[in-house]
């Protein structure tokens, strides 16, 4: 994975095409936003304040549907106009390609009639915006944009395979001296 995400982030930008499928590959794309079908997608920024990311429908020049993560949003500026003024703009973007992944069982479902979304989910995206999109999104990369403020995709991957093993060892040893305790008891 590392060499994967340090591999896209050293890349040249590529025309964006549906048939690209290699995840954290650098692309760039000209097109329209499609503001009208914005999704808010429920995030938490860096220091874990709850938020959106906001997933714009972007069609391409060459009549492709893609979804543009332009970047975390407080929730209080949910629907607010003056977070799309930037984009309305932009011609062009620049941003990494992402593989949309299934969402865990835990996740709630996605509340279309009050734009909420917990997961991209292509059959309801269908549903909320009548365009069929691949299962990548495009991070984009913009350092001029404050707001959305864009998300940092780099290779500090969490590891927390050593808190993992101890906590778990740490269980299995207490489990042993509370059946240790139990047996002698008896």
């Amino acid at each position: 994975l590392i060499s994967e995400i340090t591999f896209g982030l050293d890349s040249k930008p590529i025309e964006y095409s549906n048939s690209i499928k290699k995840n954290y590959q650098r692309v760039s794309a000209k097109g329209k936003f499609n503001f009208d079908k914005q999704i808010y997608l429920y995030s938490l920024n860096d220091s874990g304040k709850p938020g959106y990311d906001v997933i714009t429908p972007f069609r391409t020049d060459k009549n492709q549907n893609v979804l543009i993560n332009r970047g975390w949003i407080q929730k209080e500026l949910k629907n607010n106009p003056g977070i799309n003024i930037k984009a309305e703009n932009d011609e062009e973007i620049i941003g990494l390609l992402r593989e949309i992944y299934k969402p865990s069982i835990f996740k709630p479902d996605n509340d279309i009639k009050n734009n909420i979304w917990f997961s991209l989910n292509l059959e309801d995206l269908k549903e909320a915006t009548g365009e069929q999109f691949n299962k990548f999104v495009i991070f984009l990369e913009d350092n001029q944009v404050k707001l959305p403020t864009p998300k940092k995709i780099s290779i500090d991957v969490p590891n927390n395979h050593l808190k993992y093993a101890i906590t778990w060892y740490a269980i299995s040893i207490s489990i042993i001296f509370y059946y240790l305790y139990f047996r002698r008891k008896k």
